[in-house]
């Protein structure tokens, strides 16, 4: 990946996350690791090692901002370098109508994906203002791009995602710091199809229907357009968000 050396990977430890880590570890990236689930990330690490990747686990709970502090100065302290950073780590919270979602359900999905999004973007932000470079994608979602009737937080959450990137994009541009938004569709990841998952086999079946290609998109689909964004080869791209939904939105 040209001059990609070490790179961040939030919600690592699982789907799009975990491809990602994968991807980038074949090519030569030192990953780090971070998730709220030790086991699986350690997991994660040791396959990469396994193969003859460089890679380590920490632990990162994005809703505390001394854990995103402490993840950017880990990563240093390890690696001696911060490249690349995949904001990634989210929920899709509770389904119900607007009226029905309570403050506390509401406020637990947008601390995850769009506050702690921003968490994790400021100290790596100042790292790479620093160093005069740096790339970082953060992961919106189709449905920070249009109303998902039951999912207002999530939604809302996504739109936000969007909206910080590209106004942090046209800040850090000077300073060689590009940063874009990956927006999946319906992807094959523990949240839409695990034993956690909140997503209905109807919903899915109406997913499926909605989309072109007929098919629910795989994670490792999503982590090459996440490898590419934080190459060289996507040097001229900031401040845009990028649809790999499977037609969903066309």
């Amino acid at each position: 990946m040209q001059d990609l050396q070490v790179a961040i990977v939030t919600g690592g430890a699982s789907g799009i996350g975990r491809a990602t880590a994968l991807l980038m570890a074949r090519s030569g990236v030192r990953v780090v690791v971070a998730d709220m689930t030790e086991a699986t990330g350690a997991a994660v690490v040791a396959e990469i090692e396994q193969a003859g990747g460089m890679a380590m686990f920490q632990p990162l709970d994005v809703r505390n901002e001394q854990s995103c502090e402490a993840l950017v100065q880990a990563t240093l302290s390890r690696f001696g370098a911060l490249d690349a950073a995949f904001n990634n780590a989210g929920v899709s919270g509770s389904v119900g109508l607007t009226e029905e979602l309570g403050m506390a359900q509401w406020q637990s999905v947008i601390d995850v994906n769009l506050t702690g999004v921003f968490r994790c973007m400021v100290p790596q932000l100042r790292h790479m203002k620093a160093q005069g470079k740096g790339a970082i994608v953060n992961t919106a979602s189709i449905a920070g791009q249009m109303g998902t009737p039951g999912s207002s937080a999530y939604s809302a959450s996504k739109h936000g995602v969007i909206g910080l990137t590209r106004t942090a994009a046209l800040e850090y541009a000077k300073h060689g710091v590009r940063i874009n938004a990956l927006c999946p569709g319906y992807v094959t990841t523990p949240m839409t199809g695990g034993p956690t998952s909140e997503f209905s086999s109807r919903t899915l079946e109406k997913a499926l229907a909605m989309t072109p290609m007929r098919r629910l998109g795989q994670p490792e689909e999503q982590a090459e357009m996440v490898a590419w964004l934080c190459s060289d080869s996507a040097s001229f791209v900031t401040g845009a968000h990028f649809n790999v939904d499977g037609g969903f939105l066309a």
